[in-house]
Formats: structure tokens, sequence, C-alpha cells
């Protein structure tokens, strides 16, 4: 039987760290329902509170987890640094209209006890001095790429920055992209296209181009959750040289690969073109020395016309990944 009827965790959970996970699941295992209100005041603008309730709901999934409910943004709260009793005052007067009566409060903070009595209820303290979890949000706000180990590794795909590699065929991007994710002690994201482009036997629609967009978005999605990306993850081509294909090889493209490649300008957090300074090597599904030119051209319009800043990469691996690495140094995520 537990302890409680009703328990209350309130926090930032900027971002959601494995001390906030300990105090949730410390009390789920005390109550028989548990609310979670993320509050604060200024909200984060890399972290908004929407952001910061899905890292919850994917944590704490609802099919796992029905006895824990997310209470959602309340209107106008107090800033931050404002006093304890207003903060109080507040919380009471929202909790009240939500009908949210907890009759214990689990936190991890000084303010936890004054806060449970202002609500009426008791006040349980979880590994105040950090002992089970030694890190903090503001550790982690900090330098979260230093502190990952403490973060699920869903929550940590939220700061992994995607780059991409581009360039026509036999520019090395393989090769490249496999090297800068050993450099980077990452992962990388392989080239969809191929897999689809064999399955198929080179026989494509439109439809195959979309699915091969959409499966390398995915792929981009595993790679950062995986646990063993750190920083960046890096991805061999993008949507927009899909659309490239799509349109040489069936002579259209569908548009939900449109909205897709608009998309790639604001995916990435930096673009790299592989130089065409590389002998060009056969592999039974390449063309020629001339119409990757001709790829090539088409790749680099295309970044012009959408704007999209890139960097152009030559020379040996070896040199490629320095020029790579002197790009990204210091680059903000």
């Amino acid at each position: 039987m537990p302890e409680f009827e009703h328990g209350l965790v309130v926090g930032k959970f900027a971002p959601l760290h494995a001390g906030h996970e300990l105090l949730i699941r410390t009390a789920l295992s005390a109550c028989e329902r548990v609310s979670v209100w993320c509050y604060a005041r200024p909200d984060f603008a890399q972290m908004p509170s929407p952001v910061r309730r899905g890292w919850l709901r994917q944590v704490f999934p609802a099919h796992l987890y029905p006895t824990l409910k997310l209470l959602p943004d309340a209107p106008n709260p107090p800033l931050d640094r404002e006093a304890d009793d207003i903060h109080r005052a507040y919380c009471r007067r929202v909790l009240e209209g939500w009908n949210v009566r907890p009759d214990a409060v689990f936190s991890s903070e000084d303010y936890g006890e004054g806060f449970a009595a202002a609500l009426g209820a008791t006040h349980r303290m979880v590994d105040r001095e950090r002992t089970e979890v030694p890190v903090s949000g503001t550790a982690l706000r900090r330098d979260v790429h230093a502190h990952r180990h403490f973060l699920n590794p869903l929550v940590y795909a939220h700061f992994v920055g995607r780059v991409v590699i581009l360039g026509a065929e036999s520019t090395g991007k393989s090769t490249l992209s496999a090297a800068l994710a050993e450099h980077f002690g990452t992962v990388f994201v392989r080239e969809y296209g191929r897999d689809v482009y064999e399955r198929e036997n080179g026989a494509l629609t439109p439809e195959h181009f979309l699915e091969i967009a959409l499966g390398h978005r995915a792929l981009e999605r595993e790679a950062a959750s995986s646990g063993q990306a750190r920083r960046f993850v890096f991805s061999d081509t993008d949507a927009a040289t899909t659309l490239m294909w799509s349109y040489l090889l069936t002579g259209t493209a569908l548009p939900g690969l449109h909205a897709l490649a608009d998309e790639c300008k604001a995916r990435y957090v930096h673009t790299f073109v592989c130089d065409t300074d590389i002998e060009f090597e056969q592999d039974g599904w390449r063309s020629n020395t001339e119409v990757r030119a001709v790829q090539q051209a088409h790749i680099l319009q295309d970044l012009n016309t959408r704007g999209v800043k890139y960097t152009l990469v030559s020379g040996s691996i070896q040199e490629r990944v320095a020029q790579v690495a002197a790009s990204l140094q210091g680059t903000a995520l």
C-alpha cells in the first residue's frame, strides 16, 4: 500500500536528468498517483517547456506509468528570482484551480519544506546532497556534453548537432563520414538511398525517393538517441540531394520530398561538401566522371540558391577531417 495518495513534483527539468528521474521514481513508489509540473520563468529558449514535457513523456511513457500526470503550463508565473512566498501563493492558487491537492511534495531543494507546508502537504527530501546522482541542472546547462552520461539518450539527442556531408558520387562522403565519427568519438548515418537502390535493383520511383528521405531522417533520429552520440552526428547526404536524384532518375519528385529538402537549411548545424579532387571509383552502380561533375554542380547550385552556408573540403581524408574539425571548433549547440 503506497504511503501517500497524491504526490507532487515541481521542477525546471532544464534539462531532465538522472537526478530528476530519481526524484520522480521515488514519488511514484511512495504514492498512488503523482503530478509533475514543469515550471520556470523566464523559460529556456533552447528547451522551452513543451520540449521539456516531451522529455518527461518519453522517459515516463503513459502506458508504463499510468499513475503519472503531467500538468500543463500555467499563465503568468512569477519570475524565478521572486521571493518564495510569491511562488508559494501562485502555485497554491493554480493548483487549487486545477483541483490538484497533493498530500506529499517531493523535492531535492531546501525550498521544498516551506513549499509543501504552504500546500498543507508532507515534504520528502530526495538526495539533497547529490550523493546518488552528483549533477545539477546548472552544471548541465554550463556543459551538457561533459555531463551527458547523466542524461537519458532520448534527452541528450536534443543537444546533438547534425552535420551533413554532401557531394556527388565518388567524392568520399561515406569514407569521410565514418572517419569523422571516429575522430569525434561519435556515430554517423549511412546513405540510406543506397539501401533502397540496391533493394530495388535500381528501379526507383518518386515514391521510393520520398521513402529514402524519410528513412534517412529516421536513421538520424536513431543515431542521435542511440546513447553512442557525442556532440555531433555526421550524416552522409540529405533530402535535398535525394530530391536531385529523384529528378535525375525519374524526371519528377513528390511534394513531400520537396518539403523535406526545404527543411535542410535549418536542420543541420553545418554543411560540408566533398570536393571532386579524388579519383573516381567505379563500384558497378555509379556513372562516370562527367556525370559526377554535373551532379556536383547541381549540388553547389542548390545550396547557393537555398542560401545554405557550406564549407568545401578537399585533399586526403586526413586533411578533410582536419578541415571539418577546424570549422566545427566552437560550434554552439
